[in-house]
């Protein structure tokens, strides 16, 4: 054998071997993001079965509860009312009723919501869970700079998925129940309708808080900056009208108005943080040039 053709097959033997590892190293990966993936599931269980243990009280508080005049929200209209002088402000009754077309409609309701009430509980933990799997790629000044992304990012939604329970879903109702053409109409909803109305608007505020977070993780890798955003500021207002309208399916102005109003305010809050990040990232290179010199 010459000495080129001992040569080639050294080096065909060394590529191998580094394909092979970067192969297990990809399995490993995926080993890893495996277990999170089972972690995550077993928590998500771990609450669905609380869930079923308690689900008297989360029917008929939590699931139905807007649906009830004595809800929080209708209690606090009917106070604004009387202290502006404005009864018709105040909300005595939601009207419709509720029905179950299917079958297994009862069954398939407290599954679903069950599992959303797990989802929405062990949201904290699942951001947990992408945090470890993340948290090994990065450097020791990205990990210090993200450490409070699991308590901020649970923040900010638990805060969306109040307004939108509360605030949202309640004045949605309240407007479409009493929305009526004509008498000979009588408003009969269907249990799963009504499940996918409240969860959507709920969960659509929750993901939609999250605005800060996604424009700091954009602002990190140097897609979104904060001069972009103020010139675009008259571009985000267009489009958080439009969230508001698809978040809320009333054509009520006042309902979208309040959906767009913490909307606006996330928007201004995303400003500061990426101009924080900036500045960071410009002082950042500043010392390492001046470590260079």
């Amino acid at each position: 054998m010459s000495k080129l053709s001992g040569k080639k097959l050294i080096d065909a033997i060394k590529s191998k071997g580094k394909n092979l590892e970067a192969e297990m190293s990809f399995f490993d990966h995926l080993e890893v993001l495996r277990w999170h993936l089972i972690r995550s599931a077993i928590a998500v269980t771990v609450f669905m079965i609380l869930a079923f243990s308690f689900y008297d009280f989360i029917f008929d508080d939590i699931i139905m509860g807007p649906k009830s005049p004595e809800f929080w929200t209708y209690r606090m209209m009917c106070k604004i009312g009387a202290w502006i002088n404005a009864p018709d402000f105040c909300v005595t009754e939601v009207p419709g009723t509720i029905i179950n077309t299917q079958m297994a409609g009862q069954f398939i309701l407290q599954i679903n919501s069950s599992l959303i009430i797990a989802v929405v509980l062990g949201f904290p933990y699942l951001l947990y869970e992408i945090w470890l799997f993340v948290k090994p790629a990065l450097t020791d000044i990205e990990r210090k700079s993200a450490s409070g992304f699991v308590f901020y990012a649970s923040l900010l939604f638990a805060v969306g998925i109040l307004f939108g329970y509360f605030i949202v879903v309640p004045l949605a109702m309240n407007f479409l129940a009493n929305y009526s053409i004509s008498e000979d109409i009588a408003n009969t909803i269907t249990i799963n309708n009504y499940l996918s109305f409240v969860a959507t608007l709920t969960l659509g505020c929750g993901i939609v808080f999250e605005l800060p977070i996604i424009i700091f993780i954009l602002s990190k890798l140097g897609i979104m900056t904060p001069q972009f955003m103020r010139k675009s500021r008259q571009y985000a207002v267009v489009i958080i009208l439009i969230i508001a309208a698809i978040i809320t399916p009333t054509p009520d102005v006042i309902t979208m108005l309040t959906v767009s109003f913490p909307m606006f305010l996330l928007y201004e809050v995303s400003i500061i943080v990426a101009s924080r990040v900036e500045k960071r990232r410009m002082k950042a290179e500043l010392d390492f040039y001046n470590d260079e010199k």
